[in-house]
């Protein structure tokens, strides 16, 4: 039986991230390390332009971090500041990264593992049995990997306070309602739709979407002056590209444009 927390699978252009405890698939102290090497990699990776970050097992994506561990993470770290900082470093690599990142809810998707769902740029629930929320609250305590920030703006101030004041758990097809995923899909189709969400992104020229991925994420809260100025960078790395020709050429052929990430 395989013991890595965390495997990675590559094909076609897609690479498959999965946290690797089932049933709970708790986010280890382990795991954290193994995600923010791996985070690293994919953003340099030229094999890879899009991403799936899944979990083992139908049960649950993920119940958050192993509390167990926390002395352990101060013991290594230095200090629970720094367990935190680690954790909020590697998402904010997650948000940032140049290629689509797609997370799959099913099962309990609590405290981290809302959080780390939260800074992927594209989700996709189950139709049934997601319970996803932030519980700390029931813990008397407050969310700690950025899930005030990332879910208020999200789904706005009201439905955000709503679920963390009231350690609420809500469904798959109560977070596309308000807002928090993309799509929802019954848990047995649910990990074959993100791949080919996945697959689907990465025929899109790498580029271009680096480029729309950067002005959106870094753009979202600039003024709109410098988030256009964000925008024009991102076209002016793309004009004169293999891919950008390729575009070109397929649109006036009537065809479908074959991308190389040049």
């Amino acid at each position: 039986m395989d013991t890595t927390p965390l495997l990675l699978e590559v094909e076609d252009y897609v690479a498959t991230l999965t946290i690797n405890d089932a049933p709970h698939n708790r986010m280890s102290l382990d795991f954290m390390d193994a995600l923010e090497e791996l985070v690293a990699k994919l953003a340099t990776d030229a094999s890879v332009r899009a991403v799936v970050l899944t979990a083992a097992g139908d049960a649950n994506f993920s119940v958050g971090m192993d509390l167990k561990q926390l002395p352990q993470g101060v013991q290594r770290k230095g200090s629970i500041e720094a367990v935190f900082d680690q954790r909020l470093r590697v998402l904010a690599a997650i948000e940032n990264l140049p290629k689509p990142v797609i997370a799959t809810l099913y099962g309990y998707c609590l405290g981290g593992g809302l959080e780390l769902p939260l800074a992927c740029h594209f989700r996709l629930a189950a139709a049934e049995g997601a319970k996803i929320g932030l519980p700390e609250m029931d813990l008397g305590a407050v969310p700690a990997w950025g899930g005030t920030a990332r879910l208020t703006r999200c789904v706005g101030r009201a439905a955000a306070l709503d679920m963390i004041l009231r350690a609420r758990k809500i469904s798959g097809p109560e977070a596309l309602r308000i807002g928090l995923v993309h799509e929802v899909w019954p848990l047995d189709e649910l990990k074959s739709r993100a791949r080919a969400l996945a697959a689907e992104l990465a025929a899109m020229p790498p580029i271009a979407v680096a480029g729309v991925l950067e002005a959106v994420v870094a753009g979202e809260f600039l003024p709109l002056d410098q988030a256009l100025a964000a925008e024009r960078r991102a076209v002016l790395r793309t004009m004169g590209t293999k891919d950008q020709r390729e575009g070109m050429q397929a649109f006036l052929e009537k065809r479908r444009p074959r991308f190389t990430g040049e």
